[in-house]
């Protein structure tokens, strides 16, 4: 098949949030369960409809919380889907298994689900503090970290590419003023500015701690099936115009700062190429945001600005409310709440749907009403790139 035969082919159809930031005494499956069961009541289906399963991804139990799979969700739904699957690893597959399992007719309803007790069971992302060695020989670097990483390429990036903490903060300080706007985030009343950025302690040089996205509790689930049933439906859909993945498998360490064959890039041409648009097309994006500079790097790479022209482009005046270029009007996983790819895919479909209130993009003063949000997931470190671009389908 041809990459367009794929376009506008599958439609998100409902989107479940729970209570998000800190909320002591929940488990992670409890998470996952309200968040599906609130997309599925989203969606007007029946739990008895979802045909496949997929967490997000697994983490090690924590807080003294169980275990959780996809088959310890499942029972405790009282549900028997056909397909069951939660990845391991850090890859950001989930779109090309639901599109596979949709357009084939194996499957009519696949959920994607994301719980996690995070913050109240203070959830470490350095590996070397679960226990008393080094996990590989790169500790002996300083890179204890996903965050060490992202800070070294990082400071490649200030080396060759004059980026650094003043483009930064124009990100930080955009996304928290999304976040006043959006009753859900974390972040809401805990205006950003200047100074209070740079008053942040440095974690891992160059990254600051208001750099970085924090954990969160809580969950977020969406439900896909093909754009025909959606409309059978009656439902307000949002179609998958266009989606691209790929994989770069160097280790991090070996990445360039610039490559146009990095992950993002190819996902990104595979997403255009199949909805037939370019950058200059998009109205918005929503963007995987576990660092600011992720935000940089993707949109440098999706093709909307070129290397060395972040400070003129990246500007708290243009990504923020009002601005002519909307990004993560939701807050983001900086602002909003840490829920990995399902926080950009979630708030995309909320603007297509008119739904985001006070923040809503063609309501707010000075913006224009989005019909093409592109949406980045990013996975471990620039390795995995999932591309989506997603329009608004008939309400």
């Amino acid at each position: 098949m041809a990459e367009t035969d794929f376009r506008n082919k599958i439609a998100i159809v409902g989107v479940g949030y729970t209570p998000q930031g800190k909320i002591p005494g929940r488990t992670a499956v409890g998470f996952h369960c309200e968040a599906i069961r609130n997309a599925i009541r989203d969606a007007g289906i029946e739990k008895e409809d979802i045909d496949a399963l997929l967490l997000y991804r697994h983490f090690d139990a924590i807080g003294g919380d169980a275990e959780t799979t996809a088959f310890t969700v499942s029972e405790q739904l009282g549900i028997d889907p056909s397909v069951v699957s939660q990845e391991k690893y850090c890859t950001r597959s989930w779109l090309y298994h639901s599109v596979g399992m949709l357009a084939s007719g194996l499957c009519k309803y696949v959920v994607i689900s994301y719980g996690d007790n995070a913050r109240s069971g203070r959830r470490s992302f350095v590996k070397e503090l679960s226990g008393n060695k080094a996990t590989d020989e790169l500790a002996a670097y300083g890179d204890l970290s996903t965050m060490a990483k992202y800070a070294m390429l990082s400071r490649r990036a200030m080396e060759k590419y004059g980026t650094g903490p003043d483009v930064w903060k124009e990100i930080a300080i955009a996304q928290r003023a999304w976040a006043e706007l959006n009753p859900r985030a974390a972040m809401k009343n805990k205006p950003l500015d200047d100074q209070g950025y740079y008053d942040s302690s440095y974690i891992v040089e160059p990254l600051r701690l208001l750099d970085a996205t924090p954990n969160s509790d809580g969950g977020r689930a969406i439900v896909l099936t093909t754009a025909e049933r959606a409309k059978e439906m009656g439902q307000k859909a949002v179609l998958i115009r266009g989606f691209g993945s790929a994989n770069k498998t160097a280790s991090p360490f070996r990445l360039d700062v610039y490559d146009e064959n990095s992950a993002a890039a190819v996902a990104s041409r595979k997403a255009y190429a199949m909805a037939g648009v370019t950058s200059k097309d998009i109205d918005a994006c929503e963007l995987y945001d576990c660092f600011t500079y992720t935000v940089e790097a993707t949109l440098r790479d999706y093709g909307f600005f070129k290397p060395g022209e972040s400070k003129e482009f990246l500007t708290r005046k243009r990504l923020g409310p009002g601005g002519e270029f909307p990004v993560n009007t939701s807050g983001g996983m900086l602002s909003e709440g840490y829920f990995m790819g399902l926080t950009p895919v979630s708030e995309a479909v909320m603007q297509l749907r008119g739904e985001c209130g006070e923040r809503q993009l063609g309501v707010y003063p000075n913006t224009k009403k989005p019909e093409l949000i592109m949406c980045s997931d990013n996975g471990a470190v620039f390795q995995s790139n999932l591309a989506l671009i997603l329009e608004r389908g008939e309400s």
